[in-house]
């Protein structure tokens, strides 16, 4: 570099000569592709459909939030980029007399050259399903790279447009990631750890399927795969909790596979009758296994194998349902508006699907339902609802949604009070977090409630079962009552 000539400029007429080297060299295979490749990122369409993709295809949990990552991460970039860095870089495009006709795109863009926006939502889509899952990263990066590429490639951007656009895209991502973080970010419960019977390849376990629980009958078939020597029963939702006491006195450990609700009255009957609990998420949302660290079957294995395993407490409330003791929650337990929109998603969702049945029975019950009235520490109130966690939830973002501890001894007590406007109250409670106070809404950590004075036909939600509630009831919980296998952290 000249004396005479400024490290801006050196760098200017390095990044043309570049951006001339490109645009005069012949790339073979890239004209039929690139282009196309260009224009299919248009608006991020192409990573639109790269998202519904991967949630598809991948058919895990981890892939469909690494689709949902990646689409947050590009949502971020964009904005970014269209509303801060263009106007503040109004940078000329490319002249186009170096590049061959059959290679320009037909529209040519308006906006300013610096940075690519199309190199930020690459990169940032990208990077957001990697911080994900590793393995969908590495199918989505060679795309990433041939739209980033492109840019240059077509005459739309200069190199260092794209260089810095994938660097903002990137640094979106891990913007995502510092606000939500990732599940390997944070540690799955660990605490007390217990050991518990070295079952390789299943031998003395017996698992029990809930053939009507989301996605059951597929993971049954990848737990027979797996645990060749472990017997498998599928029984129908009227089956289950007479096959698993039958289980449970049968094998070593008792094994699982199904959502929440089936969960629930496995713990149940294992805790009853002091065996471990396997379990494989097997239902639509699977709150209890991803809590302890359990996301894919292969996880249950491993714990298996290994007779890892973590001691986990049980929520409480007395009297249960239909005249028993007690009932039991691993998840959560409410009342108000939550067991009213259960009940009206469970009746309309074999009609419409799970996602429009969740929308419709919150807009019906929010419009339709009035405060109930119930005794709290000796005093009348009016409440929306009254939430009890089975342990502390965490914030994972604006909202809470793990847990850290399953052995806490505590209760995640949170009231949302009666008044006007529920929705907005209710949305006012989940973005306060937990342990805070508003005029709404009231959250503290507690090992014991007392409820008094519920109207008759009052319901009561417990791991998404619903159920009449009786006039009194007492939610306290049983420490460290359960045993679960959850593999070591790799």
């Amino acid at each position: 570099m000249s004396p005479n000539v400024t490290p801006a400029a050196w760098l200017s007429t390095q990044d043309r000569s570049l951006f001339h080297f490109a645009a005069s060299r012949h790339w073979p295979g890239a004209e039929r592709v690139l282009p196309r490749l260009s224009r299919g990122a248009n608006h991020g369409l192409l990573w639109a459909g790269a998202a519904a993709g991967i949630a598809t295809v991948g058919g895990s949990t981890r892939a469909r939030r690494a689709a949902v990552r990646g689409i947050a991460s590009l949502a971020v970039a964009s904005a970014v980029v269209n509303t801060v860095a263009k106007r503040s870089v109004r940078r000329s495009r490319p002249i186009l007399d170096a590049v061959p006709v059959i290679r320009q795109l037909k529209r040519q863009p308006i906006t300013t050259s610096f940075p690519s926006g199309h190199a930020a939502s690459a990169a940032a889509f990208a990077t957001g399903v990697a911080l994900e899952s590793k393995g969908w990263g590495a199918v989505v990066a060679p795309v990433a790279f041939s739209v980033a590429a492109s840019r240059v490639y077509t005459g739309v951007h200069y190199p260092s447009d794209v260089l810095i656009g994938a660097a903002l895209g990137v640094g979106a991502a891990f913007a995502v990631r510092g606000l939500v973080p990732t599940r390997d970010q944070i540690p799955a419960p660990g605490r007390p750890h217990t050991d518990a019977p070295k079952l390789p390849a299943g031998k003395d376990l017996v698992v029990v399927v809930n053939k009507a629980s989301g996605s059951a009958t597929a993971k049954a078939a990848l737990v027979r795969d797996a645990l060749p020597a472990a017997e498998i029963l599928e029984c129908a939702p009227e089956e289950v909790t007479a096959a698993l006491e039958k289980a449970a006195r049968r094998g070593r450990a008792l094994g699982i596979c199904g959502g929440d609700g089936t969960v629930n009255r496995a713990a149940v009957v294992a805790a009853r009758e002091g065996v471990p609990l396997a379990v494989f998420p097997g239902g639509t949302l699977n709150h209890f296994a991803y809590d302890i660290g359990i996301e894919e079957v292969h996880d249950t294995c491993r714990a298996l194998a290994s007779g890892d395993a973590v001691k986990v407490d049980l929520g409480r409330f007395s009297p249960g349902p239909e005249d028993t003791a007690h009932g039991y929650f691993l998840n959560t337990f409410s009342i108000g508006v939550y067991p009213e929109m259960v009940r009206v998603r469970e009746h309309w969702s074999p009609r419409i699907g799970g996602w429009p049945a969740g929308v419709l029975a919150a807009v019906k019950t929010l419009t339709d339902q009035r405060p109930l009235e119930a005794e709290l520490r000796g005093k009348r109130v009016a409440l929306w609802m009254l939430f009890a966690g089975n342990c502390m939830y965490q914030r994972m973002g604006p909202t809470p949604g793990r847990r850290f501890d399953l052995a806490d001894g505590l209760l995640d007590v949170r009231v949302v009070r009666g008044g006007r406007l529920p929705g907005l109250r209710l949305l006012a409670a989940a973005l306060a977090g937990p342990l805070s106070r508003s005029p709404v809404h009231a959250a503290e950590r507690l090992r014991r409630v007392r409820i008094a004075g519920l109207a008759p036909g009052t319901s009561l939600a417990y791991d998404g079962e619903v159920t009449a509630a009786p006039s009194e009831l007492t939610i306290d919980k049983e420490i460290e009552a359960l045993t679960v296998y959850r593999p070591l952290p790799l």
